[in-house]
């Protein structure tokens, strides 16, 4: 299903543009960067179909899940080195449930420091409330490296992966 006005449907069918693209793709699911005010390399985690609750997944995508998020985290913390990498689910809307995310976002000391210290959900507030957004080239630079990290991902999980080169 497909749901204009929906936000995750919109990026997803390219109705709205997606700063940086798709950065990788399951069967049942989409990576890419969060649109809005939160930190480069905060990346959504998004089913495929407009699923609101992650009590509503098949056994696929519930399948799909795990690994998907091991593998976003990995591409997080190696390109952004954080204290913490932070997973956590956005499906509330204003007035209604909305398209499912599952946030994947670096928190690195420079992060806290420019938002007082805070943590967890009171440092995302107060981003969200802020409503300072990255600066778009530095998204889709980003981008480019975390999709060639996806494309370099072992299969059998059990290398490390290696940030990708600058390209000067």
């Amino acid at each position: 299903m497909d749901v204009s006005g929906c936000l995750g449907c919109d990026l997803l069918t390219g109705r709205r543009e997606l700063p940086g693209g798709v950065l990788h793709e399951t069967t049942a699911w989409v990576v890419n960067h969060v649109v809005g005010p939160m930190n480069v390399g905060t990346l959504i985690v998004g089913p495929r179909e407009h699923i609101v609750s992650v009590a509503e997944l098949d056994d696929a995508a519930a399948a799909e899940l795990g690994p998907l998020l091991r593998d976003t985290a990995q591409v997080v913390e190696t390109l952004c080195h954080p204290e913490q990498t932070y997973v956590c689910t956005w499906s509330h809307g204003r007035d209604s449930r909305k398209h499912l995310h599952i946030v994947v976002q670096p928190v690195t000391a420079e992060v806290r420091a420019q938002y007082g210290g805070l943590r967890s959900e009171q440092l995302q507030a107060r981003m969200l409330a802020d409503g300072d957004e990255p600066d778009i080239t530095e998204v889709e630079q980003f981008c480019e490296r975390a999709r060639e990290l996806f494309r370099d991902l072992p299969t059998d999980n059990s290398a490390p992966l290696q940030a990708p080169q600058s390209k000067r």
